[in-house]
């Protein structure tokens, strides 16, 4: 009798460790998701993001808004609430492919490690770059901090795009959904688990 009730508490505490990693570190890394692409089909976007670009969970100040046609109208990207002088991170591990300045903005582009042929790319501005081009980098690794020239939002932001060859995505599909969720994972109370004396 003994024995069963240590078991059935093992197996109450292992199913509870489950949900708590779960909870936390969300679905694999090969968990994928479909997107709309602008003129023409939808591309499956990989969800390797493991961190936010700037802060814990910053507000979408714009979201990515596709163009009907290649040069059509839209936003391409997501604006992220961000004060100039915050940190930019990598949202995945990467090669910096561009680090530089387009059009009076500083510019950083991270081409994501095993995300097919060609990579995605993630792009980051009006960014002061701390890397150079052909520096690996890794998922939350400090790429360089929000400048304040540069910005077309009306309150201080950073422009965070994704891109597989010349076709906009939508940058927010990188992340896991633990990393979208709006508040801390939170431990429910176990009922009914034997507790040894």
């Amino acid at each position: 009798m003994r024995t069963s009730r240590w078991t059935r508490a093992a197996a109450r505490l292992v199913l509870l460790l489950v949900l708590t990693l779960t909870a936390l570190l969300g679905p694999p890394p090969s968990a994928w998701t479909r997107t709309a692409a602008p003129a023409g089909g939808d591309q499956v976007t990989p969800r390797v993001a493991r961190a936010w670009p700037v802060g814990a969970r910053p507000r979408v100040l714009r979201g990515w808004e596709p163009p009907a046609t290649v040069y059509g109208r839209g936003h391409r990207g997501v604006d992220l609430a961000a004060v100039s002088g915050t940190p930019v991170r990598a949202v995945a591990a990467g090669r910096i492919s561009f680090s530089g300045r387009v059009a009076g903005r500083g510019v950083v582009s991270v081409a994501l490690t095993g995300t097919g042929d060609p990579p995605l790319r993630t792009t980051y501005e009006p960014v002061r770059a701390s890397v150079t081009g052909g520096t690996e980098v890794s998922a939350g690794e400090v790429i360089g901090t929000v400048e304040a020239a540069g910005s077309h939002c009306p309150a201080p932001c950073l422009h965070w795009g994704l891109l597989r060859a010349d076709t906009y995505l939508d940058p927010l599909t990188l992340l896991p959904p633990w990393l979208l969720r709006g508040g801390p994972s939170r431990l429910l109370p176990v009922l009914g688990v034997l507790v040894p004396e």
